[in-house]
């Protein structure tokens, strides 16, 4: 898995490199076929926004959450992106044993 992290009013360092890392350990563990990940952090004012796009077989993932915290919002973009994530893996799971929704 390629990761690139993007900052934009905002300073990425090696501290948010590790943080960001750990939350898509999790990502990888559910979906093993995560091919380029884009990460971009931003500042506006008091609101702190996390966005993220993944790209997957089939299929590409879009995820931004914003909080006051820039911390709580990686957590909560990460966490959508898990909700996603195995929710494209049970479709394609169904598609593969010839289930409908």
């Amino acid at each position: 898995m390629q990761v690139n992290i993007s900052g934009h009013h905002v300073d990425v360092t090696d501290a948010l490199n590790d943080y960001i890392g750990q939350k898509l350990e999790r990502l990888e563990r559910h979906f093993d076929q995560i091919g380029n990940v884009q990460i971009t952090l931003s500042v506006e004012k008091q609101r702190q926004k996390a966005e993220a796009s993944l790209n997957i077989k089939g299929a590409q993932i879009h995820a931004d959450y914003e909080h006051e915290d820039l911390y709580a919002a990686i957590d909560l973009m990460a966490d959508k992106l898990d909700r996603q994530l195995l929710k494209h893996k049970e479709k394609t799971v169904d598609r593969m044993h010839g289930n409908s929704r």
